[in-house]
């Protein structure tokens, strides 16, 4: 896997007590970053990835608790990471429900809960951290999005997930752009079925799903100094798939 040197950064991967985002802090924990380890409730998950971050090298590793959703969260989150590790250099936007309803059976609160956590959570973190990110000429957002979202995928169920995730994606775009004089680069890593998912079609592309490491490598490569030109992209990790399949 490729393994960018990020010695002396600091990484905040938003959700990563479980699941991808632990894969993912992990996996930048082994280029030699701090990681700070994000959790709303998982308290005890959280503080054993920190451990095992430190297993990997990670010269620091902390957890920190807080609701991407809420701007006044997102404030304690970046000023706790800021405090234990310095300004945040890497973030990785990993937090995002979904509801696998049709759309006229999803409550109110569960539609607001999906486009919350997937596109006004990477807004309000992004945008938090590019004060730090511009001070220092230097930084790397990385969103994760949802293959074939920017092709229009669209279906009646889940359907605010799909919408979020396409919203993401655009965001994305628009703030590569916003940032290309600043030394940032900001973009998206999209898979489709991964390792963890609620839910497993028939059939796997390629015989399997995505790994954690999958993504990983992706995420890895846009963190690298030489990956500095390559802003505002998104790469699909889905084996191939196509939407048409299903």
């Amino acid at each position: 896997m490729h393994q960018p040197d990020l010695s002396g950064r600091t990484a905040l991967v938003t959700g990563s007590a479980r699941g991808l985002g632990s894969g993912l802090a992990l996996s930048l924990a082994d280029c030699g970053a701090s990681v700070a380890i994000h959790y709303n409730t998982s308290g005890d998950a959280a503080e054993s990835v920190a451990a095992d971050a430190r297993d990997l090298g990670a010269p620091a590793a902390t957890t920190v608790q807080g609701d991407v959703t809420d701007p006044e969260g997102v404030d304690g989150i970046f000023d706790a990471v800021e405090a234990d590790l310095g300004t945040v250099d890497v973030l990785v936007n990993n937090v995002g429900s979904f509801a696998p309803e049709h759309w006229a059976d999803i409550s109110f609160e569960d539609w607001n809960r999906v486009l919350d956590t997937n596109l006004t959570a990477t807004y309000l973190t992004s945008k938090r951290a590019l004060d730090g990110m511009r001070d220092q000429s230097w930084g790397r957002i990385v969103n994760v999005g949802y293959a074939s979202a920017e092709k229009g995928l669209v279906s009646a169920k889940n359907f605010p997930y799909f919408a979020a995730k396409q919203g993401v994606l655009m965001f994305t775009r628009m703030l590569a752009a916003d940032t290309s004089e600043d030394g940032i680069t900001v973009n998206a890593v999209s898979p489709y079925v991964i390792e963890n998912s609620d839910e497993f079609p028939d059939d796997a592309p390629r015989g399997r799903w995505a790994t954690f490491d999958d993504l990983a490598g992706v995420v890895r490569f846009f963190c690298d100094d030489d990956s500095e030109y390559i802003s505002g992209q998104n790469v699909e990790v889905d084996g191939g798939w196509l939407p048409e399949d299903v």
